[in-house]
């Protein structure tokens, strides 16, 4: 009997992670440095290419900002764009936290990339409480609440002293106490740096925003105060649900979620439908120590209000709110690069101090 037949010839060696990345993304040499990346901004959608037409979220980025340098990114929704000079890093996630949080842990074990001492800015559009703001008003948040995580029994089918069907994960009936998570940590509440949010809007909430007199005639049918204001920065929280809500009725179950869930030290301000996504990917690569949690900033602007004006219904509104027909769409894009530029050419200009060392407080790097 021959050598080879009593002795299989050795196997193939196996591919590291590194290794298996490397191939799928074409990077050319492993022991090439890594980008250093200062600021990734985190868009959800755009509407057609992401520059010269139509825009959505990522195409004043993309054109203001100067991201040039397209990346191909085949692990995740879209290729990158990068500033090299400046340093900014583009993502669009695409819509819903499912293909968010693939595509920023994609790009967090991405080995081109160095993000441990990069800021991370998401900027979006979103629905807003009129109680708390107007269209095309900006809101930071200390609190990112997840919308979708619970039990739900049909509206119809609900006790009638329930008022809703919405029930906590573990829990028998809406709003049950003590809160607690089911499994240990849900990722139902992510509460950001608030020292770094606090520079933020410091720096930001004098911005004047872009007002038109189409927003200003449907900011008046509401009959909440802070609806009738021109657009304006505030802070604020943010609900994170892939489901689409909208009406009155919903709202209130919003206020009353956010409460609950952050033991009423949150205020719902607006929603969003990915940013509970971002904020478990970015959780999770900060446990790897690829980034550090502690610089992420969550911006939405509002395209819209939440619930129905006066004299018409829910679904009639709804009706009324798509992709580039809300009441106040492309200020509400404008506003969220206005203000949250401030930001990213504040951290960058100040490279030398904001690298080692995160803003916090009441006024602008020096």
């Amino acid at each position: 009997m021959s050598a080879n037949a009593c002795c299989p010839s050795p196997l193939a060696p196996i591919l590291t992670i590194d290794q298996h990345l490397t191939d799928l993304i074409d990077i050319p040499d492993k022991t090439s440095m890594p980008i250093e990346i200062k600021v990734v901004v985190i868009n959800m959608f755009e509407v057609g290419a992401d520059t010269g037409d139509a825009p959505g979220e990522y195409q004043y980025w993309v054109e203001r900002e100067h991201l040039d340098t397209v990346i191909p990114f085949p692990a995740g929704y879209h290729d990158l764009r990068l500033n090299e000079k400046n340093g900014i890093l583009g993502v669009l996630t695409g819509v819903g936290t499912a293909r968010t949080a693939a595509t920023i842990m994609a790009l967090g074990l991405d080995p081109r990339f160095d993000l441990t001492h990069a800021y991370f800015l998401v900027a979006g559009i979103g629905g807003i409480d009129p109680r708390m703001g107007s269209l095309g008003s900006a809101v930071w948040s200390d609190y990112i609440v997840d919308g979708d995580l619970a039990h739900e029994i049909d509206a119809r089918e609900i006790p009638k002293d329930w008022s809703t069907g919405y029930v906590p994960l573990g829990k028998s009936t809406p709003y049950e106490q003590p809160r607690a998570a089911r499994f240990g940590d849900d990722g139902n509440i992510y509460h950001l740096n608030t020292s770094l949010v606090d520079w933020a809007f410091a720096l930001t909430k004098d911005t004047p925003l872009p007002d038109t007199p189409a927003i200003a005639a449907r900011r008046q049918q509401y009959a909440e105060e802070a609806a009738h204001r021109a657009p304006f920065v505030l802070r604020g929280d943010n609900l994170s649900a892939s489901t689409f809500w909208h009406g009155k009725l919903l709202n209130q179950w919003a206020r009353d979620w956010v409460k609950y869930q952050t033991d009423g030290h949150g205020t719902y301000a607006i929603c969003g439908m990915e940013d509970t996504g971002t904020m478990q990917s970015l959780t999770w690569l900060a446990h790897a120590h690829r980034l550090d949690i502690n610089r992420v900033l969550v911006l939405r602007t509002a395209s819209n209000f939440d619930q129905q004006r006066p004299g018409i219904t829910a679904a009639e509104s709804l009706g009324e709110t798509k992709v580039r027909q809300y009441s106040a769409y492309l200020p509400a894009l404008d506003s969220a690069y206005r203000v949250g530029r401030l930001v990213v050419d504040n951290l960058v200009a100040n490279w030398p101090q904001t690298r080692d060392h995160i803003p916090g407080g009441t006024g602008p790097v020096k």
